[in-house]
């Protein structure tokens, strides 16, 4: 297998002479996938690079303040545009993701791409196959801070800006769970301390991120506790499953679902929480754990996904109740795992 070059032997080109650049991510972006993605394409353009942001569905609505994200190209909607973008790039920066297969429509058209292609990520298993430079670090905190990096080892920290700094330090509050999960490493607040020096307001950021949305969300919120959660006590686990009926009674759009998973956590016992949604086309699952419980292993292993140690997601094309059933039975399987 082809090893990816260092990101260190990009350095020298960065000032070389102006490139062509597309910043992608993977689908659905959070605000880490969004926050890195704006982030490095703000740094690239003071460098005098063409940059274009390319996300390959569309977003939810709480990531549209960030400086830059007008601009940022959604490839389901506008594919002929983005895809005469593509053709023309020089470098393409792949961030947050590290399988083509998480770009959902955009994967072929990335595949076949001849140009030099940029990997900044922190999940298992990347495909470095793919990619000419490249970084995967599972234990960082972020991608945002994988790219926070990036910008101050190439000598270039100080053209950090207020926009830069919100952009980043979004995506690294989203992933540390406002600096509370075990990834929130002393590097991590050294990071914050700089953007902090640009000046931006950081409790803007916040309600930008988590204060920003609609009555319906609440009150689906309220139902799905209510009706959806199943307690195991057994199994110290907890699961939320979500037919379509609720996403239309309560309107429910991209990004309404965000941190739903993390409610049943605060009960006191659970170590694995698990939420399944009925979207049209398939299956989506979110896991999150407590302690040693790897998410990862067990989404790889019943539920086509993947991800982190305590945080992972899945697929299935089969029903609600169906996926339900199987979660249980794999329950049965991983037991001894969650006593």
């Amino acid at each position: 297998m082809r090893l990816m070059k260092p990101l260190q032997e990009l350095f020298p080109f960065l000032t070389q002479q102006p490139r062509r650049v597309v910043v992608t991510m993977h689908q659905k972006p959070d605000p880490d996938a969004m926050g890195s993605s704006l982030g490095l394409a703000h740094f690239l353009r003071k460098l005098g690079h063409e940059v274009t942001v390319i996300s390959p569905t569309n977003w939810a609505d709480f990531l549209k303040w960030m400086p830059g994200c007008k601009q940022v190209i959604d490839y389901e909607a506008a594919k002929e545009r983005a895809d005469a973008v593509l053709d023309q790039a020089e470098w393409l920066f792949c961030l947050d993701f590290n399988t083509f297969s998480r770009t959902r429509h955009m994967a072929a058209k990335l595949q076949s791409m001849s140009c030099v292609k940029v990997l900044v990520d922190h999940h298992e298993e990347p495909q470095t196959a793919a990619f000419t430079y490249g970084i995967s670090v599972i234990p960082m905190s972020s991608t945002a801070e994988l790219i926070y990096q990036f910008i101050v080892d190439s000598g270039h920290g100080n053209l950090i800006d207020i926009a830069t700094a919100e952009c980043l330090y979004a995506g690294v509050m989203a992933d540390t769970g406002s600096f509370r999960f075990s990834v929130t490493s002393s590097s991590v607040h050294e990071m914050v301390a700089h953007l902090k020096k640009t000046g931006f307001d950081h409790s803007r950021v916040h309600e930008q991120i988590y204060d920003n949305f609609l009555e319906n969300r609440l009150r689906f919120i309220g139902h799905v506790l209510s009706n959806r959660m199943e307690v195991l006590y057994e199994y110290n686990t907890a699961i939320i499953a979500v037919p379509k009926s609720d996403i239309l009674k309560y309107n429910i759009r991209t990004g309404d679902t965000e941190g739903l998973v993390n409610y049943p956590l605060s009960i006191l016992g659970i170590k694995l929480a698990a939420l399944v949604i009925d979207r049209d086309e398939e299956r989506k699952w979110s896991f999150r754990s407590k302690g040693d419980f790897d998410c990862n292993s067990f989404a790889r292993k019943y539920f086509e996904g993947g991800g982190h140690f305590n945080a992972a997601g899945g697929r299935s094309s089969e029903g609600v109740d169906e996926n339900v059933r199987k979660f249980k039975l794999a329950l049965k399987e991983t037991a001894s795992q969650l006593q």
